[in-house]
């Protein structure tokens, strides 16, 4: 009965989410509130064992770091002088925001890069007066299969790297970052293709850009350069975080403390935090909740282990339905929940027989990360995106996203599909 009520509660909540017509936070929290009612599980298990409050603190550090970021006209002065760099053109902005969201994902974290770069890309869609959701798109696209290529750009990456002993940071950039490269110019390709239409060139807004200056935008107060340096800094304890021995999160909580401290003055601790997107961070809580019932009832436990029972302990087959488990399952729910109940699923594989899980993990890791782009709740950077953009009057419908990203996604598994099968499967099986 129990696992009846999970799963209807998440079934509507999730109905309620794709229509819209609700706040999607109160829907999610709603709907946790009613797991809890249903005594399908208690506070203590909430609090402790679903709500991921690591990746909470991480997304509210970052944006209490941009918030007070923003206030100098950094993000204004960026954007202007990466639009007159491109002289204006809708198209190489466009890829020029692809390029720079996928490399700033794969070498911090995708969540990170979209708090940084999107204010950036709202700012230049409005000086150009160019459509937001095109851009919003390909940021997200990026950052998912940017953030694929490396131990830190994913937090299902980071989940199973810390899992696995002998999967380094190398070891991600040299499996997943050729079939990354692929996927990214693909969706680089498509993306420009489809919206070539709407991108239009005006040579009058962009004129107006050319005899902008970005330096106008920039208040050199003390919170200028104390911004700069804070978010720097924070920036490289992320890229250093494996040598330091130090968690992300601590690291910009800590980032997000410290300039609350040296701006205090100047910015108000109060205001910076009244501009916090807490809906963003609420829905996360919610979202959390919602995923834990499910987890409580064991459906996603019973989900992994099906993976066993259908491929009977065979490699090949077990390295392609875990791929497109994963890459289906992440795009319905967070992929964070799926992988953690993926990793011990996959380490009893090596008590039926199976020496080497490394295709195993690179399946799972391509296919929770890429299937993120499937729906706007499928990874963190897409619901982080769609928070900051709501902020700004520019709302990414639930739909019209999902119209595009489940395509990807599909053409994304294929690719991948081929990719695995050439590089890990055909080696193996020569050795049998």
């Amino acid at each position: 009965m129990s696992t009846t009520i999970a799963i209807l509660v998440f079934l509507i909540s999730y109905f309620f989410i794709m229509t819209e017509k609700i706040n999607r936070a109160l829907v999610a929290l709603a709907g946790g509130a009613l797991l809890l009612l249903l005594n399908i599980y208690e506070w203590e298990d909430a609090f402790a064992e679903f709500i991921d409050w690591k990746t909470i603190a991480l997304l509210f550090s970052m944006m209490v770091l941009v918030s007070i970021t923003k206030k100098t006209g950094l993000f204004e002065y960026i954007a202007i002088t990466f639009a007159q760099k491109v002289k204006g053109e809708p198209l190489k902005l466009l890829i020029g925001a692809g390029i720079l969201t996928a490399i700033g994902s794969a070498l911090l974290d995708n969540v990170t890069t979209v708090l940084l770069f999107v204010p950036i890309i709202l700012t230049l869609t409005k000086i150009l007066q160019l459509p937001s959701f095109p851009y919003l798109l390909t940021i997200i696209f990026s950052a998912n299969i940017g953030g694929t290529a490396t131990l830190i750009g994913d937090p299902p990456n980071i989940m199973i790297g810390q899992a696995v002993d002998h999967l380094t940071f190398v070891s991600f950039l040299t499996n997943l970052g050729p079939v990354v490269v692929v996927l990214f110019i693909f969706m680089i390709v498509s993306v420009s293709f489809l919206f070539r239409n709407k991108l239009t060139y005006s040579k009058q807004h962009v004129h107006q850009l050319m005899n902008m200056n970005g330096e106008e935008y920039l208040k050199k107060t003390p919170m200028l350069y104390q911004s700069i340096t804070v978010l720097l800094l924070t920036i490289v304890g992320f890229i250093l975080h494996p040598v330091i021995h130090m968690d992300l999160t601590t690291i910009a909580v800590s980032g997000a403390i410290l300039l609350l401290l040296l701006t205090e003055k100047e910015a108000g601790t109060e205001k910076v935090l009244q501009e916090v997107e807490w809906i963003t961070l609420f829905f996360f809580i919610g979202l959390f909740m919602l995923v834990g019932g499910l987890e409580k009832v064991g459906v996603i436990d019973e989900l992994a282990k099906g993976v066993m029972w259908l491929t009977e302990g065979d490699l090949p087959k077990t390295a392609l339905l875990i791929l497109w488990v994963s890459g289906i399952f992440s795009g319905i729910v967070d992929n964070i929940p799926f992988v953690a109940a993926m990793i011990p699923v996959i380490r009893e594989f090596q008590s039926y027989g199976m020496a080497n899980l490394d295709p195993l993990w690179w399946s799972l890791a391509l296919g929770a990360c890429l299937g993120g782009n499937g729906t706007l709740v499928g990874a963190s950077a897409n619901v982080v995106v769609a928070g900051l953009a709501e902020g700004s009057n520019q709302r990414i419908p639930f739909i019209r996203f999902l119209l595009y990203g489940i395509p990807l996604v599909i053409v994304s598994l294929i690719i991948t599909t081929v990719y695995i099968y050439i590089r890990y499967l055909i080696p193996f099986q020569q050795t049998l």
